[in-house]
């Protein structure tokens, strides 16, 4: 027996047309240009950064050909520049003449002072290199290694936080924890974790002479930076360096342990935790700096988040 179904029809609503909003839609643009501007605006900031412009333009107003001559580079592609700089706020602009206010030399033309702004667009410019392979990661959810980045990843890491550490870490955090600083003075073993181009342990070293400061990375070109940095600065003879992980670096017995920006980093904080309470003498301390962040990603979401994200 044969069993004949009739075929069915099914209709469906067309999905309304949604209202645009001017409003809304004009700022949306505008985050877009702004977004665009600081996006291709960058490199000029770390061309600025490489070749000296904003620090030759700090000793004083100049046109175009005034820099040019300051820094041995074309007027042309400097002309352009200094009006690039200028229309995004970075470099002053009167009568024709261009400078740096007081503000503007302390955020871009100083890089041993307290801010270097230059540093975190070379940091950003260095992680756009591995957008192909971080493309291919959301695919195969392998991941990407800290030590898989472009160089100038390490290099712009150590020019913008390093400022912060000159203007801190001896001054104010180091001070805040019970009795580290006078372990320190008397002679302590501290560990620095993830030390990258060590301008923590050298500092730590320096104000320290008693203390021997043992400095970890994986990144293997970030540890031969870190001696190298540590020799220039004189302390040479209390200061250690290895290539190691955070949960497998060597010594046991630490007064203090310290990660400096690097916790976040890490593919495995947990590990690395546990290990550090096993390097640590039942006393010591365990010092870590980070970026304060929220548990609710709501309360993330502004510019700072953005960026950490």
């Amino acid at each position: 027996m044969t069993t004949q179904t009739t075929p069915t029809t099914q209709t469906t609503t067309p999905t309304d047309t949604p209202v645009i909003d001017d409003a809304r839609l004009d700022a949306l643009l505008g985050r877009f240009v702004g977004d665009l501007g600081a996006t291709v605006g960058a490199a000029g900031i770390v061309i600025g950064h490489r070749l000296g412009l904003f620090r030759a333009l700090a000793q004083g107003p100049a046109t175009p050909e005034e820099l040019a001559e300051r820094t041995g580079t074309e007027p042309r592609p400097v002309t352009e520049w200094l009006r690039s700089q200028a229309a995004g706020g970075y470099v002053t602009h009167e009568a024709g003449r261009f400078s740096l206010d007081a503000e503007q030399t302390l955020a871009l033309a100083e890089p041993d002072g307290p801010l270097y702004l230059p540093g975190a667009f070379v940091l950003a410019l260095g992680s756009m290199r591995a957008e192909p392979r971080i493309t291919e990661s959301f695919r195969s959810g392998s991941g990407m290694g800290w030590h898989e980045h472009h160089d100038d990843v390490f290099a712009g890491c150590e020019s913008f936080f390093r400022p912060g550490y000159v203007a801190n870490l001896t001054s104010s955090w180091l001070p805040a924890l019970d009795g580290v600083v006078e372990r320190l003075t008397a002679g302590a073993s501290v560990a620095d974790v993830g030390c990258g181009h060590g301008s923590s342990s050298v500092l730590l070293a320096r104000e320290f002479p008693r203390s021997v400061v043992h400095g970890s990375d994986y990144h293997a070109g970030s540890v031969d930076v870190a001696r190298r940095r540590a020799a220039d600065a004189g302390v040479a003879d209390n200061t250690r360096f290895e290539v190691a992980g955070a949960d497998s670096f060597s010594g046991t017995g630490y007064d203090l342990v310290t990660f400096f920006d690097c916790l976040h980093d890490m593919g495995d904080p947990a590990a690395a935790a546990r290990h550090v309470r096993s390097a640590l003498k039942p006393d010591g301390t365990w010092m870590i700096v980070e970026p304060l962040a929220a548990d609710d990603p709501a309360d993330n979401l502004n510019p700072v988040g953005r960026i950490y994200y």
